[in-house]
């Protein structure tokens, strides 16, 4: 079953909560069992010839559900660590991983392969893609968290690290990584974003960014044609932006 995209919504039934709201612990397990069996149906048709049994099941309680929350079981390996804070509706794509005290806001789409760091701060409706790796704060120490705004869209194998504060619906190509001492130049407003007094590097609102490269000037990196990495701002979002982003919505 490793690797087989499955997943099974489940929306939390008046019959599935105790006197106070939440879903007793027990409940878990049958949805797991709900989505045992939506798996069985989708991936064999159905049938009495079970290809597996159901030996152990362990749950780790993170947090409370209660009545009206909706539930997306998927399997293969994702990690909530204890402390962090899920949203409703965030989907979590196996194997993923949330560390210690990382907040994502609702609707946000969490993929596989990719790393929101300790004490991380992610908004609602944000698309964090595959591979994407959201930094902490404590490697290497920092004060201020990596944030990231409401509608962002995070491109696969990006680097956000060292305090970045990204704006709303801002986006990130694929590859971008974002440090407090890689500069960003902004070629629409023709100017050089850097970090100040120790914070990250802020991206502006609806900042498009991509991968781009900057020439090392000198003899040796002349004669070698050398340059540096640095992220660059292409433009700023357009209605030809926000239609390549649709599918968003689609998909989820």
């Amino acid at each position: 079953m490793d690797g087989y995209p499955f997943a099974c919504p489940i929306q939390v039934r008046w019959r599935d909560v105790d006197a106070l709201g939440h879903v007793n612990n027990a409940t878990i397990v049958t949805y797991l069992e709900t989505a045992r069996t939506e798996l069985w149906r989708e991936r064999f048709g159905g049938g009495t010839a079970i290809p597996f049994v159901v030996a152990r099941v362990e749950v780790d309680y993170r947090r409370q559900l209660g009545l009206d929350d909706r539930v997306r079981v998927v399997p293969g390996g994702t990690t909530v660590r204890r402390g962090a804070h899920l949203g409703e509706n965030v989907i979590l794509m196996p194997p993923a991983y949330v560390n210690v005290g990382a907040w994502v806001g609702p609707d946000t789409m969490i993929d596989s392969h990719a790393l929101v760091g300790s004490c991380a701060q992610v908004g609602r409706g944000v698309h964090v893609s595959a591979a994407a790796q959201i930094g902490g704060v404590l490697e290497p120490p920092g004060a201020r968290p990596v944030i990231l705004e409401d509608q962002v869209l995070v491109g696969g194998n990006c680097g956000i690290y060292e305090g970045t504060l990204v704006r709303r619906r801002a986006v990130l190509g694929s590859g971008v990584i974002l440090t407090a001492s890689t500069p960003v130049y902004d070629v629409p407003n023709r100017r050089v974003l850097r970090s100040e007094s120790g914070r990250g590097i802020e991206i502006p609102e609806g900042a498009v960014v991509v991968p781009g490269v900057r020439r090392i000037t000198g003899e040796f990196a002349d004669a070698h044609g050398l340059g540096l990495y640095t992220p660059v701002i292409v433009k700023y979002r357009d209605e030809s932006t926000d239609a390549r982003t649709a599918l968003e919505s689609a998909l989820r």
